[in-house]
């Protein structure tokens, strides 16, 4: 008796009979999954435990994605850069942020779907803006914005127009596409061509011009969803989000910004005739949290004076290394890091062990950038001498200061300084508000041993 009533109570539960219980969230699942793909199943997800957000559930195609050469590059690329010199706890790499961004960029879609299910964001739309967070930094090099920012603006390049990591983040979704036969796997998921037009804009969103901005990926209903990875209008973004609570939690830095409450607090509206992502009066507090964790970590963190150093230390041997450590790109031929960016197949090669592929060289022409890298290991480092508060009066011609920023700095600090021991200027602009104030100028020094 007690066997056939379990056998009959299985039996009613597994084909959902009692419909007066609410569905539960795996039953949600699969309903929204069958009414928006054919070949939608759950059990194809797979589920990352991250340290910042927990569980979080990844979508098959995204899976396919992730398990590229292309992209597992972002395992041996340092979110910090060199920050882990100084920073121990800074050792957390682009591969996790770009899942965290992931993550966001679906709970935003959905959250303002959920607050105005009149704005039509359909499933399709959510795995775009997904798959644009994902894969938003493909286009990193060796040790971030180091390579970005330092590196190549001081290589010899044959381009004619200015890289950038966006752009780089372009073309190696393209070769990631391309030489994993990922076409078919889009389709399969009902994404066409124009879908992929709308996750590259959204990597990378077009610039205004006159105050318009061209968009095909989508029609100007929708263009609020340009403003979820990449915000170009006031840089709230769900990229700034998570690299702030995973920068903040491997750094030992607290903040006080709750990106959850923020999405909850957002809404969808139309202003100025387009519909933009507008936010709660009553979260202006923990907007200004936001800006203030991001202008702690500049501080703190990414601005500290020996990590300066070292980047510069690290810089200045690549640059001395870059016609003697080469990567083979098309067609199996050698590529220095200055030609390797723009060739996909040679760029995927190029990660943060760089350092550790000139240390092991036997190359004799190496050897100057072996020094280099060994008095970083030895904290034989160039010593910091200190800042400069420039007066007002400087702002209004900043440009030309930093240009002759050597020769003015050399020729305060005293005659026994020379314009060639200066080896950085830089202006460092730590959030918006800062642009409307007086910049530092922080300067380092060369010092021979």
């Amino acid at each position: 008796m007690s066997s056939r009533g379990t056998k009959r109570k299985r039996n009613s539960s597994s084909k959902g009979l009692d419909r007066n219980k609410p569905p539960t969230k795996k039953r949600q699942e699969n309903v929204q999954g069958s009414s928006n793909s054919k070949n939608f199943k759950v059990e194809n997800f797979k589920i990352f435990n991250d340290p910042v957000h927990g569980q979080i559930k990844v979508h098959p195609l995204c899976v396919k994605i992730i398990d590229t050469p292309q992209f597992q590059r972002l395992r041996y690329i340092k979110q910090l850069g060199l920050c882990y010199l100084v920073f121990p706890g800074a050792a957390h790499n682009r591969f996790e942020h770009s899942i965290g961004v992931y993550h966001l960029a679906g709970k935003y879609c959905r959250t303002l779907q959920t607050q105005k299910p009149k704005l039509g964001i359909y499933e399709k739309d959510v795995l775009c803006v997904q798959i644009a967070g994902l894969c938003h930094d493909l286009g990193h090099g060796p040790f971030s914005h180091v390579f970005d920012n330092m590196l190549i603006p001081k290589l010899p390049s044959n381009s004619e127009s200015k890289w950038t990591h966006e752009k780089a983040s372009l073309e190696m979704f393209d070769h990631l596409i391309d030489s994993n036969d990922l076409k078919g796997d889009f389709k399969k998921y009902r994404l066409t061509d124009r879908d992929i037009t709308f996750i590259k804009e959204l990597i990378d969103p077009p610039k205004e011009k006159n105050g318009k901005r061209t968009l095909d990926g989508r029609t100007k209903e929708k263009h609020f969803l340009y403003d979820i990875v990449a915000n170009k209008s006031n840089g709230i973004d769900v990229d700034k989000w998570d690299y702030f609570l995973r920068d903040c939690h491997n750094l030992g830095i607290s903040s006080s910004f709750d990106c959850h409450r923020f999405m909850e607090c957002s809404r969808v509206i139309e202003v100025d005739h387009k519909k933009q992502i507008c936010f709660r009066d009553k979260e202006v507090e923990n907007l200004y949290d936001m800006f203030y964790t991001r202008m702690s970590l500049h501080r703190r963190a990414y601005q500290h004076k020996t990590t300066k150093i070292i980047e510069e230390m690290l810089v200045e041997a690549l640059i001395k290394a870059n016609k003697y450590l080469t990567f083979k790109g098309r067609d199996d031929k050698d590529k220095r890091m200055s030609d390797a960016i723009h060739d996909m197949v040679a760029y995927t090669k190029m990660t943060d062990d760089i350092i550790q592929q000139i240390m092991r060289s036997n190359n004799k022409n190496l050897k100057p950038s072996q020094d280099i890298l060994k008095r970083i290991e030895r904290r034989q480092l160039y010593k910091y001498i200190g800042k400069m508060d420039p007066k007002e009066k400087i702002v209004k011609t900043i440009e030309e200061e930093v240009r002759d920023g050597k020769n003015k700095i050399a020729k305060k600090e005293g005659s026994a300084l020379k314009k060639d021991d200066i080896i950085d200027v830089s202006v460092v602009f730590v959030n918006e508000l800062d642009k409307y104030r007086v910049p530092k100028y922080d300067v380092n020094l060369k010092e021979e041993v």
